[in-house]
C-alpha cells in the first residue's frame, strides 16, 4: 500500500496487543492528541509504540498534535442552561449570572452585530445583536439546546487577534521535544507566520521536529501557498474547517489544498470523520469508503483516523478497512495517471525558486518517465533532506520508491510521503559506491532482483546538501 495511515492513539488503542495489530495493519504515523491526556499518559504510549515497532521491524513516526487556541464557555450549573430559539442571552468575560461566562475578550472584541457564534461544533447557534456596556455580547438564539460547561465556541469569519501557540501549547512543545517526537501539528493556522513562530520556538528549545500545518480556518486559504512553503506537511482538518466554513464548501477546499500541496511536492494528510461510523460498527458505510477513496484519487499522501482508533470500539478493524479502501483506490489512481499523464506535475514557481529547484524538478520528473519507459522496478533516491523523494512521489509513479538517507529526521519524514520507503544508513562519499549501495539495498529489500533495472537519483558533488539532486542513472542490479 502506498497511501500513509495516521492513527490517533487513545484509551481504545493504548494496549500492547491492539497497537501491535494496528502496526501490522498499516499504521505509519501515531498521533498523540495533546487536547486530551496528561504528559505521563503520552510518555507511556510513546515508549510502548517505539518498543513494539522495533519488535515488528516497522517504522512508525510519532506526531504530537497541539490543541491551539480553543474558545470555550466557562463553568455552568451541572444541569446546564437551556437556550430557547428566539430568546436572547448574554455572553460576558466578567458579568455574573445570568450572563453566560465567556472568558475570551479577544473574541468578543472581534464580533460585530450579525456575527454568528457556533457552540459545540454548531449544535447551537447564536447571533450577535448588540454590544453590552460591560463589554459583553447580547445574542439571539438561532438554534437552541442545553448548554453545559466548557463547550467550544467558534466565530466563523471573525478576525480574532490571538497567537496560534498558547501557553499550554508551549508546554506541550517542550514535552514533545524531550520525548523526541518526529512531528508537531499546529492547530488553527491562519498564515505562514504561525508556522514560522512554531519553528522558532522548537529551535529555541533545541528541537527540529517536522511541522504539520493544520488548515481548518478559511482565512488560511488566502495564504495557502505561503503556508505550504513554511510547513513540512499540511493537514486538511475538515472538522473545524466544516464549522468555520459552509459544509458544502469543504470538499472543494480539500481538493484545492491537496492539489496545491501536490504541485509543490509537500505531503498532505486528509483528516476527520473518514470512517466515523466505525467508532461503533465493525465496517464502514459506502459513503465513508467513497470518501477515503476520493481523497486518495484527489492525491492525498495520507489519511487519518481520529476517534475511530482513539476511543472507538474497533480500532484495529478501522485501520484494516482504511488500508483496504486506500489500496484499491491506488490501483485506479496509478492506471488513470498512466492513461492521462496526470502524474506529470511541474509546480508553479515563484521568483524565489532557485536554479537548484528547477534542476531537481526536471530530474525527478525525468526519473519517473524513464522508469516507465524502460520498465524499471524501482526508483532509488539518495537524499539528506527528503526533498528528492517528495518530488518523485508527487508524480505517483507505478514503480516503488526507495529512499537512502543517513538522517533519522528524513526517515521519519518519509512516513508522511505517498509510496516512499526508507533505508537509514550511512551514505558513501564516492558516487560509484553510492550507486552500488543503492542497487544492493534495492535487492536486499526486495525492490528488484539480479538483472532488473532501477533508476537512481543523486546529487553531485557528494555532500553538497539538501535539494541538489542533479543526476539520474539507469542501473542494472548485479
Amino acid at each position: 500500500m502506498r497511501t500513509r495511515i495516521v492513527c490517533t492513539i487513545g484509551p481504545a488503542s493504548e494496549k500492547e496487543d491492539v497497537l501491535r495489530e494496528m502496526i501490522r495493519a498499516g499504521m505509519d504515523v501515531a498521533r498523540l492528541n495533546f487536547s486530551h491526556g496528561a504528559h505521563e499518559d503520552h510518555a507511556r504510549r510513546v515508549a510502548l509504540i517505539r518498543r513494539i515497532a522495533a519488535e515488528e521491524n516497522a517504522h512508525v513516526a510519532l506526531m504530537g498534535d497541539l490543541q491551539g487556541p480553543k474558545f470555550r464557555v466557562g463553568d455552568l450549573p451541572p444541569a446546564g442552561i437551556p437556550l430557547q430559539p428566539g430568546a436572547t442571552c448574554a455572553l460576558s468575560a466578567s458579568a455574573p449570572a445570568p450572563a453566560i461566562p465567556f472568558p475570551h475578550p479577544e473574541v468578543i472584541a472581534a464580533c460585530g452585530v450579525g456575527q454568528r457564534l457556533l457552540i459545540d461544533d454548531g449544535a447551537m447557534v447564536l447571533e450577535v445583536v448588540d454590544h453590552l456596556a460591560d463589554g459583553g455580547l447580547l445574542c439571539r438564539v438561532i438554534f437552541g439546546g442545553t448548554l453545559t460547561s466548557r463547550k467550544g465556541v467558534s466565530a466563523p469569519g471573525a478576525k480574532v487577534k490571538v497567537s496560534s501557540i498558547t501557553p499550554k501549547d508551549a508546554r506541550d512543545v517542550g514535552f514533545a521535544i524531550a520525548q523526541g517526537l518526529d512531528a508537531l501539528a499546529l492547530s488553527f493556522v491562519r498564515r505562514a507566520d504561525d508556522v514560522n513562530e512554531l519553528r522558532d520556538l522548537v529551535h529555541q528549545l533545541g528541537g527540529n521536529p517536522l511541522l504539520v500545518a493544520k488548515i481548518e480556518k478559511p482565512e488560511a486559504i488566502d495564504d495557502l501557498d505561503a503556508i505550504i512553503h513554511a510547513a513540512d506537511v499540511v493537514m486538511v482538518a475538515r472538522g473545524d474547517l466544516g464549522v468555520e466554513a459552509a459544509p458544502e464548501e469543504v470538499p472543494f477546499y480539500q481538493k484545492r489544498i491537496i492539489r496545491r500541496c501536490q504541485l509543490n511536492g509537500k505531503p498532505v494528510i486528509t483528516a476527520t470523520q473518514m470512517l466515523q461510523s466505525m467508532i461503533h460498527t465493525a465496517s464502514p458505510t459506502r459513503a465513508e469508503a467513497s470518501d477515503v477513496a476520493n481523497a486518495v484519487l484527489d492525491g492525498t499522501d495520507a489519511v487519518m483516523l481520529s476517534a475511530e482508533t482513539a476511543s472507538g470500539d474497533f480500532p484495529v478493524e478501522s485501520v484494516r478497512a482504511m488500508a483496504r479502501i486506500a489500496h484499491n483506490a491506488e490501483a485506479h489512481l496509478i492506471e488513470s495517471q498512466r492513461l492521462t499523464g496526470m502524474g506529470n506535475l511541474r509546480p508553479q514557481r515563484s521568483p524565489a525558486h532557485s536554479a537548484v529547484d528547477v534542476i531537481t524538478d526536471a530530474v525527478t520528473c525525468e526519473a519517473v518517465e524513464l522508469a516507465e519507459d524502460i520498465d524499471a522496478q524501482a526508483i532509488v533516491c539518495t537524499t539528506s533532506s527528503g526533498h528528492t523523494a517528495r518530488m518523485v512521489a508527487r508524480h505517483r509513479p507505478a514503480v516503488r520508491i526507495l529512499t537512502l538517507t543517513s538522517d533519522p529526521r528524513t526517515r521519519a519524514y518519509t512516513a508522511f510521503m505517498w509510496g516512499v520507503e526508507a533505508e537509514l544508513r550511512p551514505l558513501p562519499g564516492d558516487v560509484e559506491e553510492m550507486f552500488s549501495a543503492a542497487a544492493a539495498v534495492a535487492a536486499a529489500r526486495g525492490f528488484a532482483k539480479t538483472g532488473d533495472r532501477i533508476i537512481i537519483t543523486a546529487g553531485l558533488p557528494m555532500g553538497a546538501g539538501a535539494g541538489h539532486t542533479n543526476v539520474v542513472k539507469v542501473q542494472v542490479v548485479p
